[in-house]
């Protein structure tokens, strides 16, 4: 893989070089918006776009809640695991940022050192998403979108390959939904736990609840299956 950080002949580099290319076409102002977004506004949006889907289950209640209050702690967790499986994966592969071994990069995040295969952020966000579309899935497809956004972003600010960000999307899909019956064996009895206790039921489900209109595949619902989802 590092090797392919040496040559400026492979599609990899080409595309880095296109994508971060229009940064310097674009304005000062927009480029210091892209650099923010892409370090953390998508990281908070999609923390957002999940406590959003959360405030939703609990508001409709029903019988399948608790089942979709655990599908989306799993989120936030997914990705936490997903970014502690790449700390050896990024010592072991040993790649370094493209702006180390390639010129003419406009980079809009300074301070950089560590390596780049695969990206933090990619991991995170589509780990993220793919632990929400679990729980819901409209609110699953527009966490992919905000991923593709941060992946895109990330080789715009010069700091990934394209193939670190496709990496990083391959790792959090895969931790994300290779664990999640896993998951949802170990956290369904505490949230049906916690939808029993009268302090903190309310965390499942709000007071006068109606009937479950969430989608967690598998849940046992008296809705039909067209008003499932939350944005139905």
């Amino acid at each position: 893989m590092a090797g392919l950080a040496e040559s400026g002949s492979n599609p990899d580099v080409d595309l880095l070089y296109d994508i971060n290319g229009l940064a310097k076409e674009a304005p000062h102002w927009f480029d210091r918006l892209v650099g923010f977004v892409g370090e953390y506004g998508l990281l908070f949006a999609m923390v957002l776009l999940v406590l959003w889907c959360w405030w939703g289950v609990r508001r409709r209640g029903g019988e399948g809640a608790a089942s979709s209050v655990a599908a989306l702690i799993w989120a936030p967790l997914a990705a936490a695991l997903a970014v502690l499986v790449n700390v050896p994966i990024r010592g072991f592969v040993a790649r370094p940022r493209p702006f180390v071994d390639h010129q003419g990069l406009d980079v809009l995040v300074a301070g950089k050192t560590d390596y780049s295969f695969v990206s933090d952020h990619a991991t995170l966000t589509m780990a993220m998403a793919a632990g929400l579309f679990v729980a819901h899935r409209t609110f699953g497809l527009i966490g992919l979108g905000l991923a593709l956004l941060e992946g895109f972003c990330r080789v715009y600010m010069g700091v990934h390959y394209p193939t670190d960000v496709v990496g990083g999307f391959a790792l959090g899909t895969a931790v994300a939904l290779l664990l999640s019956p896993l998951a949802a064996a170990l956290l369904t009895p505490l949230t049906k736990a916690i939808e029993r206790s009268p302090r903190a039921g309310w965390l499942i489900h709000a007071r006068g609840a109606g009937a479950a209109k969430c989608a967690v595949p598998g849940a046992r619902t008296s809705s039909p299956p067209e008003a499932r989802d939350l944005a139905a």
